[in-house]
């Protein structure tokens, strides 16, 4: 298939370029480097050994944007670019709704106009909000805590309102947990811009020297060790996971919501532990107090992803840390 992945040059669109470059699906990309680094693209093209279509620019360029559909005869877009930093989106929320929802829209606008009925948006489990209940399934109350997890509920129910009036549509809207990793080859993995918001970048840096200790803010959690628990899942796992999304759009029409997690939840001190071993060197912490809107623990119920998609999630936490780590020491003696 022809297939477009908007914020293609991300964390995630990056290793999901990798899979579906792999099965023999031709890949164009579309991402305005906001949050991403134009050397991915040069890296995807060493690892897929193909020449990737890009264009550099926004998902609100609707003009742009059926250039692309058209040119590419696209059959299907993963739809990835988004702003991603909860704490941001407390400070800027028009920025959020701006780029993520009137994005969204604008994207939607130009599938309508050349005829692309096929799209998977990377939403989030922030969606859920305060657990009611434990693992998350899909049918938990969705009630998120934080702008950007509106932001990511407001396109599912544009999306879900958007399947009902027209059923030619096919949407997945895949919930993701906490992805980390990186690419097997060590060439492409998280690379934040600025000071990292998630924890596993921030242990990167802290292990490579650029930073000189980890913050954990909590370590008096009711969790088996006090520090918060998360539903980390391997970025390969999650990309093939959009791989089985794309065969489920191409046999279905309509609407879903499809978690994808591990279903086992890791403490701050598990990766920590990991990590450890995977640097062979202690990581410097400092234990700092909670964070306002931090859970203590959630994780996903995954059994309509292997229902529905026959996919579930293959790796463990070492090697999370492992490939994070490759991927950590290829970077630094790249520069």
């Amino acid at each position: 298939m022809n297939i477009l992945l908007t914020g293609g040059l991300g964390f995630i669109g990056s290793h999901t370029a990798t899979v579906l470059a792999a099965e023999g699906h031709e890949i164009v990309i579309i991402d305005n480097l906001s949050n991403s680094q134009r050397q991915t693209l040069d890296s995807l093209e060493v690892i897929t050994g193909k020449k990737l279509p890009f264009y550099e620019g926004d998902i609100r360029d609707v003009p742009l944007l059926k250039e692309i559909l058209k040119k590419h005869h696209i059959e299907c877009v993963i739809h990835f670019a988004g702003l991603k930093s909860v704490a941001e989106s407390g400070i800027d929320p028009l920025k959020y709704f701006d780029n993520n929802v009137s994005g969204s829209i604008s994207l939607i606008e130009a599938m309508q106009a050349e005829g692309v009925k096929k799209l998977i948006f990377s939403s989030s489990a922030t969606v859920y909000g305060v657990p009611q209940y434990l693992p998350y399934d899909e049918e938990h109350p969705l009630a998120p805590m934080n702008v950007y997890g509106r932001t990511k509920l407001q396109v599912e129910e544009i999306l879900q309102d958007l399947s009902k009036s027209d059923p030619d549509w096919s949407i997945v809207c895949l919930r993701y947990f906490n992805p980390i990793g990186a690419h097997e080859s060590g060439l492409i993995g998280e690379l934040p811009q600025g000071v990292p918001n998630n924890l596993m970048p921030y242990i990167c840096q802290v292990v490579s020297g650029k930073l000189p200790y980890l913050n954990i803010f909590g370590d008096d959690y009711d969790t088996k060790d006090g520090t918060g628990e998360r539903d980390y899942i391997h970025v390969m796992d999650l990309a093939e996971g959009h791989a089985a999304a794309l065969a489920f759009t191409n046999a279905t029409k309509g609407w879903e919501a499809i978690n994808l997690g591990t279903g086992n939840p890791y403490s701050v001190y598990d990766l920590i532990s990991a990590f450890e071993k995977s640097a062979n060197q202690a990581i410097p912490r400092v234990v700092k107090e909670r964070r306002s809107g931090d859970l203590p623990i959630y994780y996903a119920k995954a059994g309509k992803a292997k229902q529905c998609l026959n996919w579930q999630a293959k790796r463990g936490l070492q090697l999370m840390c492992d490939s994070s780590w490759k991927y950590q020491k290829l970077l630094a003696d790249a520069f």
